[in-house]
């Protein structure tokens, strides 16, 4: 009987897919996509099975920007339905470029891409107070306009100095299509789901499957599909090598090991901000507090060493 083999979640972060040095193109992303794939390869060959998710931040920020030049132009699309392109087309992306790379390195495996549909409550709080920021920046007096056209929500972006829409980013409950990835891992496949936390749904009076306009933190989402196609492992990586504490202060202090309890503790403290290192140390929690074994966060250029426990930070059950 051949033992069970392990299967690890690779969440990748941004800088998997753009690099904030360059020009954005569709040719700048597939370079960077193609770079990242070392890391991916890294996870598969030490034994793992995978199911590779990603983030869609600036992607369907770019979207959101076609879809109001084109206004009165082309029928309008709404968040749910861009998020569902982007992450169908940043899959097959992701998948041809690991595909090119199996080639070159005479590896005998398949990869497949999958739209994935997330369940999230139609009450949750986030929906009534949105705070998540998506698409251009606007002067106020156009802001607020288009605020009342549109039925949008803005508030005031500080880091880009202007008002910009805000949307719900609600917590994701089921991964609807997560029995069909299980299915695909156990024969053999590397599964690209969940992109940019999957496309938010929620069910009305009928049980009927509703999109919404929201996005779903990509790391949250990766820790649920964790949980659900009982992964081992779940590896969240970022543009930092290490979490820290003090993080960009003389006296940071970088982790190389935290239990569950230190990373609460440490979270109720502050060290982990909300726009950066918070949610991915809270996904961490929530997919270990569910049945994972291990949460490593570590950067694209270590992941091999992370694996091997001399790199990255590594989190654990108590």
């Amino acid at each position: 009987m051949s033992e069970k083999r392990k299967t690890a979640v690779v969440a990748l972060g941004g800088n998997a897919i753009s690099n904030p040095d360059q020009r954005e193109t569709i040719h700048t992303q597939f370079a960077q996509t193609r770079r990242s794939m070392s890391g991916i390869l890294s996870v598969i060959q030490a034994g793992y099975d995978v199911v590779i998710t990603h983030g869609n931040g600036p992607q369907v920020g770019y979207e959101l920007i076609r879809v109001e030049a084109a206004r009165g132009q082309a029928p309008e699309q709404p968040l749910g339905v861009l998020v569902a392109s982007t992450e169908g087309w940043m899959g097959y992306m992701i998948e041809q470029s690991l595909m090119n790379r199996f080639k070159d390195d005479h590896i005998e495996k398949s990869v497949v891409s999958l739209v994935s549909q997330v369940l999230v409550s139609k009450d949750d709080p986030s929906l009534e107070n949105p705070t998540k920021f998506v698409g251009s920046t606007y002067p106020e007096y156009e802001a607020y306009r288009l605020a009342e056209e549109r039925g949008w929500t803005v508030k005031k972006d500080r880091g880009r100095g202007g008002l910009r829409r805000v949307v719900g980013s609600p917590e994701p409950l089921d991964i609807l299509n997560a029995d069909a990835i299980r299915f695909l891992l156990d024969s053999g496949y590397v599964v690209i789901a969940v992109g940019g936390g999957g496309v938010p749904t929620y069910k009305d009076e009928n049980g009927h499957l509703e999109g919404v306009d929201a996005v779903i933190d990509k790391d949250r989402a990766s820790a649920v599909l964790g949980n659900r196609i009982g992964a081992d492992d779940l590896l969240i990586l970022t543009a930092v090598e290490k979490v820290a504490l003090n993080y960009g202060r003389a006296d940071q202090v970088d982790l190389d090991r935290m239990t569950v309890s230190e990373a609460k503790d440490y979270h109720a403290i502050g060290h982990f901000q909300a726009g950066s290192m918070g949610p991915k140390v809270q996904a961490a929690i929530q997919f270990l507090e569910k049945g994972g074994k291990r949460v490593i966060i570590t950067d694209l250029d270590h992941v091999a060493e992370a694996i091997a426990g001399k790199g990255g930070t590594t989190i654990v059950p108590d």
